[in-house]
């Protein structure tokens, strides 16, 4: 009788738990929400998952609120006026960023093509959105032409489409032949202009854009003469939420098991990393949750039983997961499951904290260390060890917390610049001297090898107008270089920026333009082994507290044998300064340093950009000068202090000079010492000149009429050295 009694009370309570947990089941398989409660998660057929919104209160800030236009319920990206058609979250286990699908035009390069000519270039900048370098493709279409995809951060990408005939193929495979090409993206692109070049005259029509390379692929089925009767082509952007935004901290301390936040680095589109100190912050639910991370609670767990055999037994819903029972243990594991459960919650809530700050301790420890032995100290070690010179002096190894501490966890408000290869802070070190602290982006193999390359090369170098490197820090995921801090920043924001009050005097613009080229010629000649820079552009040339020149940025810098002519590698560089000869070739020579040393004298000569659109005689500004030159128009596009202070005859010997730079065949251009050499030149004669004024002005106080008897004209000097050609008139009209 006893026995009967213990079977039915244990029937009872077996009934009564899976009752429980059926109904926790079903709550849990409530389907979850992807907007904040209240508003609309949906505009049309599409969804607007948060931090995305429609409406005030409903988006997490201003680049992600959506306008739901009732007429054809069309949702638009509001802050940049793009056409959505898909917005989705980060998911962790397939490696996908968040993205987000809109409508951009095609670019056409005459009208002939059915459209208004050129596109108006797309710029994302300042927002948190980049083109997909994993998703989008460039697309060219056209006979015989060549197009680039411009941005003022990112090197020049492009491609060549050439035809047998003049019709295009309707069913091109974008190979390069067949009237249509494409090629892939750099990373961190924000903003895009693209120019076409014909190569074999005019053509009847020429267009390019970006595209989802799946789209285009699908689209590309009824042919490519048929795809630029579309107004808009899709393209993927992908996005994540800034770390200075107030939600995304909430959202990391929320450490929870249904949904996890880490940092992430946008614009290097790389997902797997764990640093706190990356600018965006993207959130993905846990394995067996689904729903939308950024909002609190907005995860909610997957009924893995529901719809589906798993189990020999009963299938029992857990969080997160499953477990599978027979008959006989069901109660048992019940009482035990929901025993778990209530002593587990009791234990996290006490110990969550505690264990959070010993697993991260120690996690970090254990990355430091990993680091060190895998990606950048025995790598390092290996370059330095097998240099030809065999004593490559090493630079100083910096700890991560003694960076950390010197920048303010690198503070925002420490931000010397920023560009493709990285973001400059400034530091004090505990001994109280200011440095500048380079933080790369998340790398690949190419960049790994970018920043050996630039240690070991500024471990060789010892010249007083080239940026000294003081050492590195190797604990970390992310390379961290130190170098001599230059306080007044770069070359460019003193000649082209709108804010920018002060001006460089002429004496001061020959001076800096011959401590670059004398840098320069000691890299190519007087260094123990030749070097070549491969990117001279205003921006790396910095000036210090006396505006003397450094030279920096050595990341794609090559060293080469004595007795090499030249270095073969895939065309790198940043166009407006990129040489035609190397572009052409693939061939970089001292020569292509010349020619992008050409760009800069330019730009100290007229104080223009190296590439504008409203310039009227073509973007490039070397054309535009060699242009100018040739017409006899020198001194109408010369910069109005250099008119004023400089004299015509320096003027027009160092524009000679110039063009010998930006000759279009290499070896007509001067070489870097004679570059050099001619600079200085000009200078000494300018002090002399200067010197001899002075004098004749004493001696016109004495006797004024001694002044024709001791004085001696500026031809008398020997100017008419620098140059064999008539010094440049005024442009009558332009």
């Amino acid at each position: 009788m006893q026995i009967r009694n213990v079977n039915i009370m244990s029937n009872s309570v077996f009934e009564i738990l899976l009752l429980l947990v059926s109904l926790t089941v079903q709550a849990s398989g409530a389907a979850p929400g992807l907007a904040k409660p209240g508003c609309n998660d949906t505009c049309g057929n599409i969804n607007i998952p948060f931090p995305f919104g429609i409406g005030a209160g409903c988006f997490m800030d201003e680049w992600y609120e959506i306008d739901c236009q009732q007429s054809g319920m069309v949702p638009i990206l509001k802050k940049i006026e793009l056409p959505v058609l898909n917005i989705s979250l980060p998911n962790y286990y397939r490696s996908m960023n968040g993205m987000i699908s809109v409508r951009l035009p095609l670019i056409y390069s005459n009208v002939s093509c059915g459209g208004d000519g050129y596109g108006v270039p797309v710029s994302l900048e300042g927002s948190q959105f980049v083109f997909s370098k994993t998703w989008n493709i460039f697309i060219s279409v056209g006979c015989n032409t060549l197009a680039t995809v411009n941005s003022t951060e990112s090197a020049v990408v492009g491609c060549r489409s050439k035809c047998a005939g003049t019709n295009i193929s309707l069913d091109s495979a974008c190979s390069g032949r067949d009237g249509c090409c494409q090629t892939t993206l750099p990373s961190s692109l924000q903003s895009i202009s693209i120019d076409f070049k014909e190569e074999g005259g005019h053509q009847v029509c020429n267009y390019a854009f970006l595209a989802d390379r799946s789209w285009f692929l699908r689209s590309n089925s009824t042919g490519l003469y048929d795809l630029r009767l579309k107004d808009t082509v899709r393209v993927v952007l992908e996005w994540g939420i800034p770390n200075t935004t107030i939600d995304a901290p909430e959202l990391i301390g929320q450490v929870q098991a249904n949904f996890s936040c880490t940092g992430y680095n946008l614009y290097d589109q790389n997902l797997y990393h764990s640093s706190e100190t990356m600018p965006f912050t993207q959130c993905y639910c846990g394995t067996g949750y689904r729903g939308n991370p950024y909002l609190l609670g907005g995860c909610l767990d997957i009924d893995e039983c529901e719809g589906s055999y798993r189990c020999l037994g009963t299938c029992i819903n857990i969080p997160g997961s499953f477990k599978c029972v027979d008959g006989r243990k069901k109660a048992t594991f019940i009482l035990i499951v929901l025993g778990a459960c209530v002593g587990g919650l009791v234990q996290v809530l006490l110990l969550s904290r505690w264990l959070y700050k010993v697993i991260k301790k120690r996690r970090e420890i254990k990355q430091k260390e990993k680091y060190f032995k895998t990606q950048w100290g025995l790598l390092l070690q290996q370059h330095l060890s097998s240099s030809p010179e065999g004593n490559v002096a090493k630079s100083k190894l910096f700890h991560f917390k003694d960076l950390e501490k010197a920048t303010d966890r690198f503070n925002q408000d420490r931000i010397l610049g920023q560009g493709g290869q990285g973001v400059v802070f400034k530091g004090m070190l505990a001994n109280g001297k200011i440095v500048a602290v380079k933080k790369s982006k998340l790398m690949d193999k190419e960049k790994i090898e970018e920043f050996i390359n630039e240690v070991i090369i500024l471990s060789q170098i010892n010249h007083r107008n080239v940026v000294k490197l003081m050492g590195c820090c190797l604990e970390t995921e992310i390379p961290l270089l130190v170098y001599e801090f230059i306080p007044n920043g770069t070359l460019y924001k003193y000649l082209h920026d709108p804010n920018e009050d002060l001006l460089i005097s002429w004496d001061t613009r020959l001076r800096i333009a011959t401590e670059i080229a004398e840098a320069l010629s000691y890299l190519h000649l007087a260094a123990s082994i030749p070097i070549y820079h491969r990117d001279i552009k205003s921006t790396n040339i910095l000036l210090d507290e006396k505006h003397r020149a450094k030279v920096a940025d050595f990341g794609i810098s090559k060293s080469v044998s004595p007795d090499e002519t030249h270095v073969t590698t895939l065309v790198r560089g940043t166009f407006g300064y990129l040489d035609p000869e190397y572009f052409r070739t693939g061939h970089f020579t001292d020569k292509s340093d010349v020619y992008s040393l050409g760009v800069v004298l330019v730009e100290l000569l007229t104080g223009q950009m190296p590439i504008c659109q409203l310039r009227e005689e073509g973007r490039s500004l070397a054309d535009y000068f060699i242009n100018s030159m040739e017409q006899n128009c020198l001194f109408d596009i010369a910069d109005a202090r250099v008119m004023k202070e400089g004299k015509k005859e320096e003027i027009t010997a160092v524009a000679n000079l110039t063009r010998r730079c930006l000759s279009s065949i290499g070896w007509k251009r001067p070489t870097m010492k004679e570059v050099a050499m001619e600079l200085e030149g000009i200078r000494k004669l300018r002090s002399s000149l200067s010197f001899q004024q002075n004098q004749e002005k004493i001696k016109v106080a004495e006797s004024r009429d001694s002044i024709f008897t001791s004085g001696k004209s500026f031809v008398d000097m020997g100017v008419t050295t620098f140059s064999d050609e008539q010094p440049l008139a005024h442009c009558e009209s332009w």
